[in-house]
């Protein structure tokens, strides 16, 4: 049985990936505005990885006879200059997503919720695959800034990404 304090902090971490969805999509919508098919496509996939983050959290609240709070989600930045400064933004929201991650993680160890910290561990690590990714990224636009044909390969290559959703547990 989760604690009413884990069980808070969980609703409000399912409630922080929605919104990393919400802000993913606006950053596709962006890429879309600006002719970057590939870019807009990369931001989307994401978005559906961050929809079943938060379905993750759903379900195991759901699955420990938690209650499940849908919260308000604020409206997302919708303004970006160009595809470095927004992949920059991305990897700084996926940085506070792994603080909070951790912190959740610190707080189901202190409870000795041993389930959730399972959980959790699968989201440590995919915080690490979500920043690596990030900042592989940006390293790339770094090398080709203000070459155009090398931001048009980039987009190819970005629009190859595909949806895996999570294995099953």
């Amino acid at each position: 049985m989760l604690s009413e304090k884990l069980q808070d902090a969980l609703n409000e971490q399912m409630k922080n990936e929605f919104y990393s969805a919400y802000l993913y999509m606006a950053m596709s919508g962006y890429f879309q505005s600006e002719d970057l098919p590939g870019f807009a496509s990369w931001m989307r996939i994401q978005a559906l990885e961050e929809m079943t983050h938060g379905e993750k959290f759903f379900n195991f609240i759901c699955d420990v006879d938690g209650r499940t709070e849908m919260r308000e989600i604020i409206a997302p930045k919708n303004d970006f200059q160009s595809p470095l400064p927004t992949f920059q933004f991305g990897l700084e929201h996926e940085k506070f997503v792994s603080d909070r991650i951790h912190k959740l993680m610190d707080l189901a160890q202190e409870e000795r919720d041993h389930a959730a910290q399972i959980m959790l561990q699968w989201f440590v690590t995919e915080q690490v695959e979500e920043e690596s990714s990030f900042s592989l990224i940006i390293r790339k636009l770094q090398r080709v800034e203000g070459d155009g044909r090398g931001l048009l390969l980039l987009d190819q290559e970005l629009g190859q990404r595909v949806f895996v959703p999570p294995a099953a547990e």
